[in-house]
């Protein structure tokens, strides 16, 4: 087994081993492993003490925030208060100035009373009630050894939970699914009792055992749940129900939110009543002994369990589930469904390296729910130029925010008048576009992160810079919104940028110091703080000595042009370094070079050329390049590195190239296309190797758009889509993506 050791954050400790129900479907009781036969009824004084201390032990040992301790059965309950409140007290004394310990108990209910939840109340211990629905889906399988219904009392248990006075304890329902049941009844008759969660759980089944499927259906329990589901989209999804969150959130992308799905490394470990350090409890279905480790409390830590071959199969992500789960394109939202459904005792894959036998299941929900969610799923800005901007512009303004509550009054005044002069300009009308023009700007995103990284690295004077950089963009808003006041901004090296604006000389190399900027109806004013006089400066006008302004030239077809930037302080943040400012002949040649190229760019592939762009470009000459320039970096949206003496023909390609670069770029700050928790790679048919989905994608994005500028570049495209859209890394937002790219091509 390779990969790090995952420690333990969930413990599932056994307090009674006994219950005082009779379900038919209980793994515990009625399935292949009877070692609670032989167990302590009641965990010991001795269990309790060694298993609190052993997980202290552990949470120090990998300095975990948190541990979370479920307290189970048999039924919990049966261990009398006196018992769970010795539970509670060692648990709590061990984990004292350690971790947070985050106690839960699951319950059938029967014996719940204020007495228990006064006890709980007092250690924060959550409450989780079994119940499969209304009366006639509970009393299916969840009776008293006589017959008799638990309904009643188990829903008497849910009211005394739902008291104002214990209401903070409700941890939620958990519902065993039986396909035999009204699906929308089941769902109305939980949801009536407003929990805070709902859990629908497979029953536990193998291939040796499979489950029941009355009409002989193979996607019976994918069915069952969907029909779940509308009915919970109709009700307006009035409570989470953490089987769809957690397909949700994986076809976004995010994580998965339970153990019986998704490719997150398992993370629980069970303690007996008798102090076994056993696997996840569901492996008794399996066979005798499935789960046993052959550890305890008293001579074994947490971390034997952990590096115990059993449990780290169920911490190898992707290649811990069989051939056949890692090509299919669900396999991040089911994760080859849960461990033990896996197992069969026979054939040429015995033990766990099978498919789940929920596989068609599994497979039906995710695409059942993926198809029924698109509209919710899938961020506007996949397919909308303007959202994709205002996500961009949102991104950067969250950004600028962090670092203000990160710097925490660490910026002096100086930071202090500057967010207040920000607050001013975002409540004027005016004052907002300019400040929305600069904010836009790319470099901008680079002081943000740079700033942002230099705060959390505690690296020397970074809160003066912080402070120190944002007054010059301020003032350059203030310029472009004609906005009224003097705006002080720091300088050095004797230069004062102001970004979109341009860079006006002061002094000397090593001269640093304050002026003032303020606005005029054709320019600015800028004053030394000494008095000593004023500069006045036409905006926009040509260079002038001592001010060089920002080169912005216009498009061939129209667009929003594109601007040479060789002057902001930010800029050098690409993999190859930024040039010198360009002389002015220099500059020329260059933006004569790029217009040709946006010309034939024009002639040769209209759709790419300048009407495509979204915003100007900002392109900045660097001292090289690497092959597949042009060059994104540490930015926002729209900024390229490019060569400074690139023939036309290549510049154009590059200009191709980079556009598209930068959109996806653009598109995966904003939104999740792909999700990068697995080790999948796919086979690039141009290059003949095998590359991560990522780079596949880009590489694909990109050609679509260079093979309307020379067919050559559609070799292999057609085949690296297909590849794509069954791959597993796809979100609803990719697929979305994807289809784009289909039409396209």
């Amino acid at each position: 087994m390779t990969g790090p050791l995952v420690p333990f954050r969930e413990v599932v400790l056994k307090v009674h081993s006994r219950c005082d129900l009779a379900c038919d479907h209980c793994y515990v009781y009625e399935h292949a492993d009877q070692s609670w036969r032989t167990r302590p009824k009641t965990i010991s004084d001795e269990v309790i003490f060694r298993t609190a201390q052993r997980l202290a032990e552990h949470a120090k040992t990998h300095a975990l925030p948190s541990v979370s301790v479920i307290l189970h059965g048999g039924e919990p309950l049966l261990a009398g208060p006196a018992r769970l409140r010795r539970i509670c007290e060692e648990l709590t004394s061990a984990f004292d100035g350690i971790a947070a310990l985050d106690l839960r108990i699951h319950t059938n209910g029967l014996q719940l009373s204020p007495r228990y939840l006064d006890l709980f109340s007092e250690y924060g211990v959550k409450v989780g009630i079994s119940l499969d629905g209304d009366r006639a889906a509970n009393d299916r399988h969840r009776r008293f050894a006589d017959g008799r219904s638990s309904h009643p009392l188990v829903l008497k248990a849910v009211e005394l939970l739902r008291e104002e006075r214990y209401r903070h304890l409700n941890l939620g329902l958990l519902c065993t699914i039986d396909i035999e049941n009204d699906p929308r009844a089941v769902l109305d008759a939980l949801t009536e009792l407003e929990p805070p969660h709902i859990d629908f759980l497979l029953p536990h089944a193998t291939w040796d055992d499979p489950p029941p499927r009355p009409d002989g259906s193979p996607t019976a329990y994918a069915e069952w749940l969907l029909a779940v589901f509308d009915r919970w989209q109709e009700l307006g999804r009035p409570v989470p129900v953490r089987i769809f969150s957690s397909v949700l959130s994986t076809l976004n992308g995010g994580p998965s939110l339970t153990e019986s799905l998704g490719l997150a490394p398992t993370d629980l470990v069970v303690v007996e009543t008798d102090g076994s350090l056993e696997q996840v409890d569901s492996l008794k279905s399996a066979y005798e002994g499935a789960a046993a480790t052959g550890f305890d409390v008293f001579t074994h830590a947490f971390d034997e369990v952990a590096a115990h071959p059993g449990v780290r199969a169920r911490q190898l992500g992707l290649e811990g589930v069989s051939e056949t789960c890692r090509r299919c394109p669900v396999v991040r939202s089911c994760g080859g469904g849960l461990y033990t459904h896996r197992y069969s005792s026979a054939g040429p894959d015995e033990g766990f390296d099978n498919p789940s036998v929920y596989c068609q299941d599994l497979a039906a929900l995710v695409r059942g729910i993926e198809a029924r969610t698109p509209a919710d799923s899938t961020a506007p800005a996949v397919a909308d130029r303007g959202e994709l901007l205002a996500a961009q512009e949102d991104l950067t303004r969250t950004l600028l925010a962090r670092l203000n509550g990160d710097l925490d009054g660490r910026g002096g005044e100086a930071w202090d008048r500057a967010w207040e002069l920000a607050a001013a300009l975002d409540g004027s009308e005016q004052g907002a576009v300019g400040l929305d023009h600069v904010l836009a700007h790319p470099y901008t995103r680079t002081w943000l992160l740079d700033a942002l990284d230099a705060l959390h690295e505690e690296r020397p004077g970074a809160a003066r810079d912080a402070a120190d950089a944002l007054p010059a963009r301020l003032a350059a808003a203030v310029v472009r919104a004609g906005f009224d006041g003097w705006v002080p901004v720091p300088y050095r090296g004797g230069e004062l940028v102001l970004p979109t604006l341009g860079r006006l000389a002061l002094g000397g190399p090593g001269e640093h110091g304050t002026v003032r900027v303020r606005a005029t109806g054709d320019g600015f004013l800028v004053g030394r703080d000494d008095g000593s006089g004023e500069l006045r400066i036409e905006w926009p006008a040509p260079a002038a000595p001592g001010w060089l302004p920002a080169r912005g030239y216009a498009l061939p077809g129209g667009g929003p042009g594109f601007v040479i930037d060789d002057l902001d302080p930010y800029r050098d943040c690409f993999a190859v370094p930024a040039s010198a400012t360009l002389d002015g002949p220099a500059a020329d040649r260059l933006a004569a070079a790029l217009t040709e190229a946006w010309a034939l760019i024009e002639e040769r592939a209209p759709a790419y050329g300048a009407r495509s762009v979204s915003v100007p470009l900002t392109l900045t000459p660097l001292t090289g390049t690497e092959p597949g320039g042009p060059h994104v970096g540490r930015h926002g949206y729209g900024a390229l590195g490019i060569a400074v003496d690139e023939g036309v023909g290549a510049l154009a390609l590059a200009l191709v190239r980079g556009v598209r670069r930068a959109g996806l770029r653009a598109l995966v700050d904003v939104t999740d296309l792909y999700a990068a928790d697995g080790s999948w790679e796919h086979r690039m048919p141009w290059r003949e190797e095998s590359v991560p989905f990522s780079q596949l994608l880009a590489g694909t994005y990109e050609r679509l758009a260079l093979a309307a500028f020379d067919p050559g570049y559609r070799t292999g495209v057609a085949q690296a889509l297909d590849t794509l859209e069954g791959a597993a890394e796809l979100t609803v937002g990719g697929k979305r993506l994807l289809a784009l790219m289909r039409k396209e091509f």
